[in-house]
């Protein structure tokens, strides 16, 4: 019989979602027996959330591939690995001499940023593949925090963290932080941290269109008209600068474009967009006042601030409120990480650090950031004839067709295409579509850091987790993958083949090798000292715990890099300006139902929607609606409903509660796993609607083509009679 004796214990860090909770795994022999928080986590200490079970779930899945797959007319049939590396890559060099480099396009999905080994090794298949037809899910997220960072601090990667576990004010913007576990915030355990700002005697406000979780540990929560954060935000700046109670601080000698910002803002007046953001002038006086007054002030916007028409103006907007009340770069303000491997450094005054509007869209004209077009161009590049069009396309750890504007449209185009690929482990609504399917291992039998998220923390903290399995036979991690297309693209079209130096990197520079060195020779680091004190990663393993590396500590301005200064009003956004005060007066307004996205604490990504005890339970994928609205349209809570807009329509049940604001309605993203020829067994027996059908492709954030997914114009009715 089996004793406790035989039980051993791995720890690791859970990757399914930015809280990179510390977990541990208890075994008896390969059988996971249960998956707990890790207490001597420095950062987590112990917290988890439900969706760390998910680690157990996709590990064991039936349904997840294990083998490359090839869909005929008979089916999926299972093929080698090279055999199917080389049919992707000479399907790939035919189809770019035929039709030019970017007849093909690369997607890749926010899972990517969930391995190091992926994240590096798709910047090589990226350049093998020569195209500019490049797209990611950061354009469905968080591209204005990027271009804000950009225009503003001269990085791309130096994103504004807010202090939460010394602030003394909280604003909180169409962020739901207690679901989503913090989100350009990495928080665990976000709740006892938010509680802890009102136990010190701090306050919190939230403002959101919706009474959400995390509204409900607020001091106060004010409803806001979906897509007029901008006008709150230029309105509470008007009082500011009207009071003469701005105070940029020890800073401002390092800034230009106060003036320029404060004529802005005059053109916004509390009392002027009141109307338009349904919040008295009164209370955005109030508001202004308190985060000016306080000791230190912090404000997270997060997705429902970024993906909506105005988005690249919000995150602008926010930094510069932060500017302006002296709480950059000061404990408990927005302050900036500073990671071991350190991204921003490695990068800074190269092409790395982030361009902007280089080049357009062959269709629309929508800029490209670093080297990425929008991808709510996507569908539009593939079924729009001419020089240029999208003819084939490779993925890899996203389902676009659920998670990008209009997935019908896309969905439609995946079926003209003549060639696609993807790097996944299910057949879901994207992959479907795909000739060739090539698996990657799960994260479990693989090493793990998180080169993304420790930028992002809310502390510094340092971790590193080795594989719980090995790989099993006969299979590939990500970057072998993601390499071994990029290598024989070479072999079939001898025009690519690198020099013997890139040949000899490639191969020697493995992804662990890269982050060896990028630990070795980071800021923390040993360097070249053999036996120094400094961290490797051979010693940051004998930690399976984790390293506490301090508090986020001021860094301005020797980490804006030599010659940069902040730059408070960039050109790209005051241009956007005068579109934010025509639609002020008149599309922010009218009889339409707005639509807006929410979170749940259970899901994250579209695939984790396979796993049985994320979505058992009560209903998740509902239309949530006021009471108000449901009584004028004659539904009742639970209603079939029919929900329009100009990109389609969909089926859901309603549910009624006064935590939403009247005149908006709310779904979850996510579901929509009623497409055919998925095999997701939980999933489609779970399918729900997909948000996406509703969304609009054509209505983007101007200014970074960023998608518009807050605040669509629906109609509502009831489907029963």
């Amino acid at each position: 019989m089996s004793t406790e004796t035989d039980v051993r214990h791995h720890f690791r860090t859970c990757h399914l979602c930015e809280a990179i909770c510390g977990v541990e795994i208890r075994l008896r022999g390969n059988e996971i027996l249960s998956v707990r928080g890790d207490p001597d986590d420095p950062f987590s200490r112990g917290h988890i959330c439900p969706k760390a079970l998910g680690l157990k779930d996709v590990h064991e899945d039936p349904d997840r591939l294990r083998h490359p797959v090839r869909r005929t007319a008979g089916g999926w049939q299972r093929i080698g690995w090279d055999e199917a590396i080389d049919e992707v890559a000479e399907r790939v060099v035919a189809i770019q001499a035929a039709h030019g480099n970017d007849a093909v396009a690369l997607y890749l999905g926010n899972p990517t940023v969930h391995s190091y080994s992926a994240l590096l090794s798709s910047v090589v298949l990226s350049r093998a593949l020569r195209t500019r037809n490049r797209y990611s899910a950061t354009s469905v997220d968080q591209l204005p925090h990027h271009l804000a960072s950009l225009l503003m601090f001269g990085h791309q990667f130096l994103l504004p963290i807010p202090d939460i576990d010394r602030t003394d004010f909280l604003l909180v913007l169409g962020a739901n932080p207690v679901a989503s576990n913090g989100s350009l915030m990495t928080a665990p355990d976000v709740a006892h941290r938010l509680k802890a700002i009102r136990g010190r005697g701090g306050r919190i406000v939230v403002v959101d269109p919706r009474r959400s979780e995390t509204a409900a540990l607020a001091d106060r929560h004010l409803f806001i008209r979906p897509g007029s954060d901008a006008l709150l935000l230029f309105a509470m700046l008007n009082v500011l600068f009207e009071e003469r109670s701005f105070a940029p601080g020890r800073l401002q000698p390092w800034i230009d474009g106060i003036e320029a910002v404060e004529q802005l803002a005059a053109r916004f007046p509390p009392e002027a967009v009141s109307e338009a953001t349904s919040i008295p002038a009164a209370e955005i006086r109030t508001l202004a006042r308190e985060f000016a007054s306080a000791r230190s002030a912090a404000c997270h916007g997060r997705i429902g601030t970024s993906t909506q028409s105005f988005g690249g103006l919000c995150q602008w907007l926010i930094q510069v409120l932060h500017v302006m009340t002296g709480n950059l770069d000061r404990p408990g303000g927005a302050m900036f990480t500073a990671p071991a491997f350190d991204l921003v450094a490695r990068t800074q005054g190269t092409s790395q650090a982030g361009h902007f509007a280089r080049r357009r869209t062959r269709v629309r004209g929508l800029p490209e950031f670093s080297g990425e077009f929008p991808v709510a161009t996507l569908a539009e590049e593939m079924d729009t004839p001419g020089p240029g069009q999208v003819r084939a396309l490779i993925t890899s750890a996203g389902n676009p067709v659920l998670s990008t504007p209009n997935g019908a449209r896309l969905e439609r185009a995946l079926g003209s295409l003549e060639f696609m690929a993807s790097v996944d482990f299910y057949i879901n609504e994207t992959t479907r579509h795909a000739n060739i399917i090539l698996p990657p291992t799960f994260a479990l039998e693989r090493d793990h850091y998180d080169l993304i998220f420790h930028l992002l923390a809310i502390r510094n903290t340092v971790k590193y987790s080795l594989p719980l399995y090995d790989p099993a036979p006969d299979t590939r991690h990500d970057w072998q993958i993601l390499q071994g297309i990029a290598a024989r693209l070479a072999v079939h079209d001898p025009g690519r083949r690198p020099r013997l130096v890139d040949r000899l990197r490639a191969r020697l520079l493995t992804p662990k090798r890269l982050l060896a060195l990028g630990l070795r020779f980071g800021p923390r680091g040993a360097g070249w000292t053999p036996f120094g004190k400094g961290l490797t990663l051979a010693r940051l393993a004998r930690l399976p715990h984790g390293q506490d590396l301090g508090a986020l500590e001021p860094c301005l301005p020797e980490r804006l890099g030599p010659n940069v200064r902040i730059q408070l009003a960039p050109a790209p956004f005051v241009a956007d300006v005068d579109r934010l005060a025509r639609e002020m007066s008149h599309s922010m307004t009218g009889p339409a139902m707005r639509l807006i996205g929410r979170r749940d604490l259970r899901s994250n990504n579209s695939w984790m929607h396979n796993s049985q005890r994320l979505v058992k339970g009560p209903r998740r994928c509902t239309l949530l609606m006021h009471p108000a609205d449901a009584a004028r349209l004659g539904i009742n809570d639970g209603t079939r409903v029919s929900v329009r807009s100009r990109a389609g329509a969909i089926a859901v049940d309603a549910q009624l509660s006064e935590e939403i604001m009247p005149g908006v309605v709310s779904l979850p993203h996510g579901w929509g796993h009623d497409r055919p020829g998925t095999r997701q067994a939980v999933a489609s027996a779970h399918p729900g609607a997909s948000i996406n059908d509703l969304t609009d492709e054509l209505v983007v954030d101007a200014v970074s083509g960023n998608a518009a997914f807050s605040g669509v114009p629906v109609t509502v009715e009831s489907m029963t009679s």
